[in-house]
């Protein structure tokens, strides 16, 4: 699997997704078996490039590459400069954003809005092209397969965006009106697929390795994105890896081993965003690693509590430790994340 010029570990990919996705979350994920992962989306505006959340978005230290860098906006020379600004810090690919469906993104007809406008969703594809090009920058892009159920046109876009140079393509199998409701479909992720001879990469509800290998073959995309699937089970990329490799399931992970990535994983999260936000921006994590645990619950409740970063990693270390003398390993996954349909969107 190859983007441009860059050899990738394997097929299995990080979704970009805000607020989660940081450096930490992308280089656990690496470190457990994920071959690419993808930035959080990095705004297009000058007057936020020296802000603290753009700075943390962009911050790569010790992040093994290549380094891929999202970008959103809603005009072509924007996001051409954006495009140049980010490799400049360090970006080796750069990915454009024409999947998210947030209100505040559409709003201002970035992300997946600009798939109402497939002129504009060119020409910003194509100055984004053209001005990492002297880079030798490859540039990717992730879309839906349509802004609404009338109108599906990630194909059309498709062949426009491999005739002026973009060198892969993700698509998430849900329009823009369907947000991550419903059930995620890969007919149109197959059709895509059969439109192009660029890498295809096939995006929504994968969360399990039996539904990995089943969109893999339906689609035959090149590679699968996971998001919300690996939030507090980023072990999943080396779970699927394993499947998709033996046909076996590979045992769940031991709770020691949990409790060391949890607690690493926290205090690198302290060391980017400080105490004050990192105490607060780690909670979540905590609570999508330990919320279908016993006593998880009530524990995210006494979390939400602790304002000290100190104080929250112990309070993790001992909620762990008692775990670890009620069971050796963690409970198999049974099912996907609270927010995530179950259902399976292939057709039988």
């Amino acid at each position: 699997m190859h983007i441009g010029q860059f050899s990738l570990a394997n097929r299995l990919f990080v979704a970009p997704m805000a607020g989660v996705t940081d450096r930490p979350f992308r280089q656990l994920c690496k470190a457990l078996g994920a071959g690419y992962a993808v930035s959080e989306m990095v705004t297009s505006r000058k007057d936020l490039w020296n802000s603290l959340k753009t700075s943390r978005r962009a911050n790569h230290e010790g992040e093994p590459g290549p380094i891929a860098v999202q970008i959103a906006g809603t005009e072509a020379q924007m996001m051409a400069e954006a495009a140049v600004y980010n490799v400049e810090r360090g970006a080796q690919i750069i990915d454009i954003n024409m999947g998210c469906p947030a209100k505040k993104v559409c709003n201002k007809w970035a992300g997946s809005a600009l798939m109402q406008d497939e002129a504009l969703a060119v020409s910003i594809a194509q100055a984004v092209v053209e001005a990492c090009a002297p880079f030798n920058v490859p540039v990717t892009l992730k879309m839906r397969t349509g802004w609404c159920q009338q109108h599906k046109n990630a194909v059309s876009l498709a062949r426009q965006f491999e005739s002026i140079g973009i060198q892969m393509l993700t698509v998430h199998g849900r329009t823009r009106e369907q947000g991550y409701k419903g059930q995620a479909e890969y007919d149109t992720i197959a059709a895509v697929k059969a439109a192009v001879k660029v890498p295809v990469v096939a995006n929504g509800d994968i969360t399990s390795p039996e539904k990995a290998r089943d969109v893999l073959a339906y689609t035959g995309a090149d590679a699968i994105m996971i998001g919300r699937a690996a939030q507090g089970r980023p072990w999943i990329f080396r779970e699927i890896a394993h499947f998709l490799d033996t046909g076996e399931h590979l045992a769940p992970p031991l709770v020691a081993e949990v409790r060391r990535l949890l607690l690493d994983h926290l205090q690198d999260h302290y060391s980017l965003y400080g105490e004050l936000t990192g105490v607060r921006s780690a909670r979540k994590h905590i609570a999508w690693y330990l919320r279908a645990l016993p006593g998880g619950e009530a524990f995210r409740q006494h979390i939400n509590t602790i304002e000290d970063s100190a104080a929250q990693w112990q309070a993790v270390a001992e909620f762990l430790d008692a775990l670890g003398t009620q069971m050796d390993r963690m409970p198999a996954a049974t099912a996907a994340p609270a927010d995530t349909e179950e259902q399976e969107g292939l057709p039988a």
